[in-house]
């Protein structure tokens, strides 16, 4: 059969190219480097950590910068109505609502960094751990080959046993042992899946979302507008009707 005899072909070259792959290489090379392959990815870990937080931290102090001109802008806003300027009151309340829906779109980025970074912090954990474990794992087999290596060549000295026992005991130790790094490596890429990203803050809807938005905006102002009015009325005619408040003449007897 054409298919078994290309089968068998194809075996037998790839047992060959084992074979001096098994000859000439380092199993604890082979697991060193393994071991800084983790660490690096465990340092990519940290600085997407560093850069995220970095992120935040700037939202969050852009957030706090925007609040402070919503506080400016309510001042002015009653100082405005105080001086029956309406036209300025109401300009001001136009940029404090605008700066609140700044507000509102930066507080949801800092909530999606936040997750972001606590997500970043369970896989650097996750993989710190793993990393340890294949330390240590890594140790063993290592004290293990060597072992193997010397009482193989302690066994060949009394028994003659030539190169082909220990081709195959070395190739079943290197099978177990790249098994065991691709298991590891494949458990600590699952680690570090990319996630997060920032969405656009300022994306805009369409002309109708634009003009639904500008009126609700528009009346909640009218809204605002029409109570401080109502409140700085009554505050002046509280002031005005202490000061006009008669005094009581004392009556007496002669």
């Amino acid at each position: 059969m054409p298919v078994t005899l290309f089968g068998r072909i194809a075996f037998q070259i790839e047992s060959w190219i084992n074979a001096v792959l098994n000859r000439t290489s380092d199993p604890a090379a082979e697991l060193d480097y393994s071991y800084e392959q983790l660490r690096d990815q465990l340092q990519e870990i940290n600085r997407g950590i560093a850069t995220v937080t970095t992120q935040k931290k700037r939202l969050q102090m852009h957030r706090e910068r925007l609040r402070s001109s919503v506080e400016k802008y309510d001042e002015q806003v009653r100082e405005a109505v105080r001086q029956d300027r309406d036209d300025l009151a109401r300009r001001a309340l136009e940029k404090k609502h605008a700066t609140l829906d700044q507000v509102t779109g930066l507080e949801e980025q800092i909530e999606r960094l936040q997750a972001t970074q606590d997500d970043l912090v369970e896989r650097q954990v996750a993989l710190r751990g793993r990393i340890e474990g294949f330390r240590t794992h890594k140790e063993t087999l290592k004290a293990r080959h060597e072992a193997a290596q010397a009482s193989a060549r302690v066994a060949e000295a009394f028994t003659g046993v030539g190169g082909e026992m220990a081709d195959v005991s070395r190739a079943i130790e290197r099978a177990t042992e790249r098994t065991e790094q691709m298991e590891a490596r494949a458990a600590a890429l699952e680690e570090l899946e990319a996630s997060g990203a920032l969405d656009d803050v300022l994306a805009e809807g369409d002309e109708i979302d634009r003009e639904l938005q500008r009126r609700s905006t528009e009346q909640r102002i009218d809204r605002e507008l029409e109570d401080l009015k109502t409140r700085v009325g009554r505050e002046t005619d509280a002031g005005t009707d202490g000061e006009l408040e008669p005094e009581t003449p004392e009556s007496g007897t002669d």
